[in-house]
């Protein structure tokens, strides 16, 4: 945890297509008409952008062997297909005595509307070195 300090972050940019879209739903079973809004189409789904979250946690910030223990997340706007979406991880807490961490989540379009947000906790103990 030594590497580690409040106010470090990651971050990772995408473009979801309809393919991507597509295949969630294939995947998933979802067939309805998707996440706060009519026209599903042209909408990304909120898993498919905290999925960003979780690649940040686990390849970049706190990094491999991050066990991701909670998640909260809200989604004040809808992502829109082909729009690029920027994720971040920041941490916001460190605590070394229970190997913890917790991160503020945010996803963000080049406009810079919020299309996802929340709060993260991951355990630790067995960081991979890097």
């Amino acid at each position: 945890m030594n590497h580690l300090a409040v106010g470090q972050e990651a971050r990772a940019s995408r473009t979801f297509t309809a393919d991507d879209v597509a295949a969630y739903r294939v995947l998933s079973g979802d067939v309805g008409l998707g996440f706060g809004t009519t026209d599903s189409s042209a909408t990304v789904p909120g898993p498919l952008l905290s999925g960003m979250f979780s690649d940040l946690l686990g390849t970049q910030l706190p990094g491999p062997g991050t066990n991701w223990l909670k998640q909260s997340l809200r989604f004040p706007a809808v992502a829109k297909v082909d729009e690029v979406v920027t994720a971040v991880v920041q941490i916001t807490r460190l605590r070394p005595e229970k190997a913890l961490v917790n991160l503020r989540t945010t996803c963000v379009t080049l406009a810079g509307t919020v299309v996802c947000e929340g709060e993260a906790l991951v355990l630790v103990k067995d960081l991979t070195a890097s």
